[in-house]
């Protein structure tokens, strides 16, 4: 029974992945392990449940009847084991929790620690992604991140709310002319995030005399890091933008300078999100609770 509940995940996620080596990243596995499972389940139903080739992923009617089924049976099976489980005085499973990369490696990661320290029943599981994170095509527990969820059947709450704001090291400060307005970007050095589709993110938001300004930075790094963006500031490469929760203890340290802060404009907000559920797992909802505690403190403090 066992295996078979594991093929039927298996196959929900190589659907919901639109590919077998998509299927097989999210897994941690490799595209021959996870080819060779949909083929011996596809023996052993005797039907073909994929239509696959170099530039072709199509499900058959088949296929597409069985994915119906499959989700709805774990979908049942996953409800029923949280439903019995939440009497349970000592909750205990598994945590697959997503967070970007440098919040989840500064902040979040450390929480986790202590978290599993204390509920020893409890194992987690971290995944850092600066692309977009869906708690349900990714099959998370949870997920923190800075973009609203845009599907209605995923819960959403914020937990905290920061700015994004421009900076710069001493070193390369005291090397260049100031910076007193954000026209004054257009003479500096700009570190440049680069988002999917190797979009250069360089248009850059501020409230200037009552209205929004952008303006298009140039520099000759650019990263599709937020934390390789972070250490070139911190090493006087550049000119940076960056969530203020990222840099705070910079800031505090001295390692960074807090640059334009009068027309700084946007505000960013950290969203905590789940797959809405008719019961909750104990162990998912003490993770919530702990987590947005512990991170409201960790900024506060």
């Amino acid at each position: 029974m066992n295996d078979e509940i594991s093929d039927l995940r298996l196959f929900t996620r190589i659907v919901s992945a639109g590919s077998l080596s998509e299927a097989a990243r999210r897994a941690h596995s490799s595209l021959p392990a996870v080819s060779r499972r949909l083929a011996a389940l596809e023996a052993r139903l005797g039907v073909r449940l994929i239509e696959r080739g170099p530039r072709r992923f199509a499900l058959t009617e088949e296929g597409d009847h069985f994915n119906d089924r499959a989700v709805g049976i774990l979908r049942d099976l996953d409800e029923a084991e949280a439903e019995a489980s939440s009497t349970s005085k000592r909750p205990r499973g598994h945590l697959r929790i997503g967070a970007h990369v440098e919040i989840g490696r500064r902040r979040i990661a450390p929480l986790i620690g202590e978290f599993a320290a204390r509920h020893p029943g409890i194992t987690a599981e971290l995944v850092l992604n600066d692309g977009r994170l869906d708690v349900l095509e990714d099959e998370m527990d949870v997920a923190l991140h800075s973009v609203p969820p845009s599907a209605g059947n995923i819960v959403s709450r914020v937990v905290l709310s920061t700015r994004l704001v421009v900076c710069a090291s001493p070193a390369y400060l005291a090397g260049h002319r100031p910076v007193r307005r954000p026209a004054d970007l257009l003479h500096h050095d700009c570190i440049r995030l680069v988002a999917r589709g190797r979009r250069s993110l360089d248009q850059w938001q501020f409230e200037e005399d009552g209205r929004l300004t952008h303006v298009q930075v140039r520099g000759s790094l650019s990263t599709s890091s937020g934390e390789v963006m972070h250490d070139w500031a911190v090493a006087g490469r550049g000119v940076a933008q960056k969530f203020l929760w990222d840099i705070q203890e910079d800031l505090t340290a001295g390692r960074l300078v807090r640059l334009l802060e009068p027309f700084e404009s946007e505000e960013v907000k950290l969203h905590l999100t789940y797959p809405t559920r008719t019961y909750l797992p104990p162990r998912v909802r003490l993770f919530i609770d702990f987590i947005v505690d512990a991170l409201q403190r960790s900024v506060s403090a």
